[in-house]
């Protein structure tokens, strides 16, 4: 088998070399070995490598030195760093200035190999993407699966769909609450090959407790911990040979984040009271409305998982941003919700569409369909008017009607004009729901996290424990 792939590597160590070059060789990979940064660059002038495979400690020029060069000089050459195990620190600040990988050492045969693939799966995903751009750069959808959006931002993120359907790489979706993260996990497990034989796990990691979110994601044995009475499966074996989509990624505690990079690195993992070691042959997509990079900076969050997570990263824009996309959501919605209630609807008047079109939309495309359901329930007539609209809405979107500039009252920016209406808006969700800040996140199309952080950053006082 040949795979096409041209690997350096560089080591003073003239045994790690041959030992590299003989394990890739078996692999059908093409293996050429140097001992110097200096002979590394000069053969890469010569002869075209994909990969490059560097000790971190070498004299004259060292690995991080060489990957400098080697990403200014040869871009798309992938690097990946060897480094002792207590050098780690080092290979994380490799991989922070453009190495794809590290491998520490004594090397493990399978463990290189194992990157060796992520990266060459990586290689092709990127050659058939821009195939698949050339190929449907005259082409706009409005609709993957049950995604709906033709701005140019979608556009891109159902081709990427598309390109990384039928691979096992990890994703990272990233984008603020209610923009439809779940959806894309949706997305890209049914567009694979025959979704309807794999399955597909969700995980709401931050509606879990953290002392159950571990048994959760990877079971537990009888007596492990107190109410433990039988043996339980966990998430990564439910969806075993299929896809794994754990939501709010940014909830797992700095334990269950090292147990989560075993399994994204060796993919491995144990039960919670058990000793054996279990094989997890899953796809892995993880989402957050959080800035992961804050989170690493607050040391909230590890930097090696985030950068085996973010192999694939797809962000969603908001809805403020792509509010062309607003009309065909309408309709969609409209459709939807028309056929549950049984009701002969024709669309909606020019003044709502205006309406919903000039809206912030802070809870995204969840709160707009909430709003396009409950004016389904409301109408009277074939048409939605502006009337069947929540006042929160109308009044929203006519302050901003009113200064299509950017909203300047009284030389007040944009995201400060807009507090005091957010804030009574969720105000009266509150008080409409008695409170019950479950009911009242779903009311406003949000998550509860969102909820208690808006809540917090207004001041809002809870009257009334749950």
């Amino acid at each position: 088998m040949n795979n096409g792939l041209h690997i350096l590597v560089v080591d003073d160590d003239a045994l790690v070399r041959r030992s590299l070059c003989e394990a890739l060789s078996f692999e059908g990979y093409a293996c050429f070995g140097v001992g110097t940064g200096a002979e590394a660059l000069s053969k890469l002038k010569d002869s075209p490598f994909q990969v490059v495979i560097s000790d971190m400690k070498m004299p004259q020029m060292d690995g991080l030195d060489l990957l400098k060069e080697v990403k200014e000089k040869f871009p798309k050459t992938a690097v990946i760093m060897m480094t002792g195990f207590g050098s780690i620190e080092n290979a994380v600040e490799a991989m922070r200035r453009g190495a794809m990988d590290y491998i520490t050492k004594p090397i493990i045969d399978e463990e290189i190999k194992l990157v060796i693939k992520r990266i060459d799966d990586q290689r092709r995903l990127c050659e058939e993407n821009a195939y698949l751009k050339e190929k449907l750069s005259s082409a706009t959808r409005q609709k993957c699966c049950d995604i709906i959006g033709k701005n140019f931002k979608m556009q891109k993120l159902f081709d990427l769909i598309n390109v990384i359907a039928d691979t096992r790489t990890t994703v990272l979706v990233t984008g603020e609450s209610g923009t439809g993260k779940r959806l894309v996990a949706h997305a890209i497990h049914l567009s694979g090959a025959q979704p309807e034989a794999r399955p597909f796990v969700e995980v709401s990691c931050a509606a879990l407790p953290e002392t159950l979110l571990e048994s959760e994601l990877f079971g537990h044995v009888k007596g492990a911990f107190t109410g433990a009475i039988k043996d339980r499966l966990g998430r990564f074996e439910s969806a075993e040979g299929g896809t794994i989509f754990l939501d709010e990624i940014d909830a797992f505690t700095p334990a269950l984040q090292v147990k989560l990079l075993r399994v994204l690195q060796d993919g491995e993992f144990e039960r919670v009271g058990e000793t054996r070691t279990r094989k997890a042959n899953v796809r892995i997509i993880a989402a957050t409305n959080q800035n992961l990079q804050n989170l690493i900076r607050e040391g909230k969050f590890r930097h090696d998982l985030y950068y085996r997570l973010n192999i694939i990263s797809l962000e969603l824009p908001p809805l403020r941003e792509r509010k062309e996309d607003i009309p065909v959501l309408v309709e969609h919605f409209i459709d939807k919700h028309s056929r549950v209630l049984r009701k002969q609807l024709q669309g909606v008047a020019d003044e709502a569409l205006n309406r919903l079109s000039a809206y912030h939309w802070p809870g995204n495309v969840r709160e707009l369909e909430n709003v396009i359901e409950r004016a389904c329930v409301l109408t009277k007539g074939p048409l939605i008017l502006a009337d069947d609209l929540p006042e929160s809405v109308l009044a929203l979107a006519h302050k901003l009607e009113q200064n299509p500039e950017g909203f300047e009252a009284d030389g007040a920016r944009l995201k400060d004009a807009l507090r005091d209406p957010e804030k009574k808006i969720i105000l009266d969700a509150l008080e409409k729901n008695g409170w019950n800040k479950k009911q009242a996140a779903e009311a406003l199309g949000i998550n509860r996290t969102t909820l208690y952080k808006k809540m917090n950053l207004f001041g809002i006082k809870t009257k009334r424990a749950l």
